[in-house]
């Protein structure tokens, strides 16, 4: 998989631990995608497709989720401060506020 940041520099192999600030990912599918520890502060991903993707500790600060389908997804320990989730789809996604568990189970 490739994906670009906004100052067109190539981000290749989307894995675990990667860093991908300011990537460009709208509109891709990311389904089933694995980005465990990922660090994607400000990156655009409206209306990506990330169902079932596993972003479990995941640094989404900032990101522009809007529209984005992010049913079953893991979001287990991810931090979402000032991420944009206007329109996403959290069907099934798996949360955790705190010690506390949280499943959406409709869209937000």
């Amino acid at each position: 998989m490739t994906l670009t940041r906004r100052n067109g520099t190539t981000i290749t192999d989307a894995a675990p631990y990667q860093t991908l600030t300011d990537a460009v990912a709208a509109g891709v599918n990311l389904s089933g995608v694995n980005l465990t520890h990922a660090v994607l502060t400000y990156a655009n991903l409206r209306y990506a497709n990330l169902t079932y993707a596993v972003l479990t500790d995941a640094v989404l600060t900032n990101v522009d989720l809007t529209g984005a389908n992010l049913t079953g997804a893991n979001l287990t320990g991810a931090n979402l401060t000032y991420a944009n989730l206007t329109g996403a789809n959290l069907t099934g996604a798996v949360l955790y506020v705190g010690n506390r568990r949280v499943i959406a189970v409709e869209e937000a």
